[in-house]
């Protein structure tokens, strides 16, 4: 099933066709698809040691060559594993986009609410995120999701009125209100991946953290912006230990919170039809959030 009006059918015979016609090397190494939650790019594993992710919509397509200038700078600064590019593919009549090759990584996908390792998990992203904000490159991009919460408020609005009769939506509502009422922003650029979604997280057996995935939304903004870790994967138990070793103030843990909540309520009636494992993460969020919300407040 589709999740875009605009999505192209990024097939396993065109793949093969695209990486036969471009890197005729790898023709004849096996090709299957990679399920995930994902929601921009198609993955297809090649071979044992490589994976080609191509985008679906004409939107997630402009970001390919900037990823690929900016991995290979990060990968210094970051804990854990992230992705080489390889080589980058052309776009052909076929397929109207740039496309890459990168490292396969090896790992899973923690799930919401089945961790076997939250401790360790939360150490391990506080890590990350801390050494996000560390980071000194020049020349930065501005982060895909860095800027004011406000700008969010229309959409957000929006999505609680679709979700009437699917969520509590006014406890939604409440959430969301006590988030915009934090003060904004107003530090220096920081450098935040902006999408640590549970599919962009891989994990070890014994669920320790040990890579991150898809950085097309990297770049410079609001540091609380890779704060949603904290409601969309964590639970309730770590959180304030997570909180107390990234170093959050009250009014980042308030934006980062809003900044989980509005990705979730945005999403949840655009995908809870066509991208259920999506949907589930998302709405995991949102309880966690709403709970979190009604212990604040008594």
């Amino acid at each position: 099933m589709t999740m875009h009006a605009d999505e192209i059918d990024v097939s396993p015979e065109l793949v093969a066709r695209l990486v036969a016609g471009q890197f005729p090397q790898w023709a004849g190494l096996p090709l299957r698809p990679v399920p995930t939650a994902g929601t921009v790019n198609a993955l297809y594993r090649l071979g044992e040691r490589m994976v080609v992710r191509l985008p679906r919509v004409a939107w997630g397509a402009d970001t390919e060559l900037a990823e690929r200038r900016w991995l290979r700078q990060l990968a210094p600064y970051l804990p854990v594993a992230i992705p080489t590019p390889i080589e980058t593919g052309e776009p052909t009549d076929e397929y109207p986009w740039p496309w890459l090759v990168l490292d396969w990584l090896d790992g899973t996908n923690p799930i919401p609410g089945q961790l076997t390792a939250p401790v360790e998990l939360a150490a391990g992203l506080a890590e990350l995120v801390r050494a996000f904000w560390r980071i000194d490159l020049p020349d930065a991009p501005r982060a895909y999701r860095g800027g004011p919460l406000d700008t969010q408020d229309p959409h957000v609005r929006q999505a609680i009125a679709e979700l009437t009769g699917t969520i509590d939506t006014d406890a939604a509502g409440a959430a969301w209100a006590a988030a915009l009422a934090a003060p904004a922003w107003t530090g220096p650029p920081t450098w935040v991946h902006a999408d640590l979604m549970p599919g962009n997280l891989l994990t070890t057996v014994d669920g320790r953290l040990s890579g991150v995935i898809d950085f097309a939304t990297v770049g410079v903004g609001d540091p609380a912006c890779d704060l949603i870790v904290a409601w969309n994967l964590l639970p309730a138990g770590v959180r304030a230990d997570f909180r107390a070793a990234v170093g959050a103030d009250d009014a980042t843990w308030a934006r980062a919170r809003g900044r989980a909540l509005a990705i979730s309520l945005i999403a949840l009636p655009y995908y809870r039809h066509t991208n259920p494992r999506f949907a589930a993460e998302v709405r995991y969020t949102i309880n966690e959030i709403v709970a979190d919300h009604r212990q604040d407040v008594g």
